[in-house]
């Protein structure tokens, strides 16, 4: 995908797509308790609990209108 606006997934920008963060990652809590405080200040990312790479929010990437293709942890447009 990329270029044309994009519909968003039927789910929360708090939740991402379970192939991307599945239920069973052991950072996964504190991961989306991260996400959901950058969500929440309007930030364009987090750092990583545990890799400290930064992450872009879903807020952010749905503010961009497009998925880039890229894997995105936090892709507001996977729905597979």
């Amino acid at each position: 995908m990329g270029g044309e606006r994009v519909p968003l997934a039927g789910r929360a920008l708090t939740e991402p797509h379970p192939s991307r963060l599945p239920d069973d990652h052991p950072d996964r809590e504190r991961i989306l308790a991260v996400h959901a405080a950058a969500l929440a200040a309007g930030e364009s990312g987090y750092l990583d609990p545990a890799t400290g790479l930064f992450v872009l929010s879903a807020g952010f990437l749905a503010r961009r209108g497009t998925c880039c293709g890229r894997g995105c942890r936090h892709c507001p447009y996977v729905d597979d």
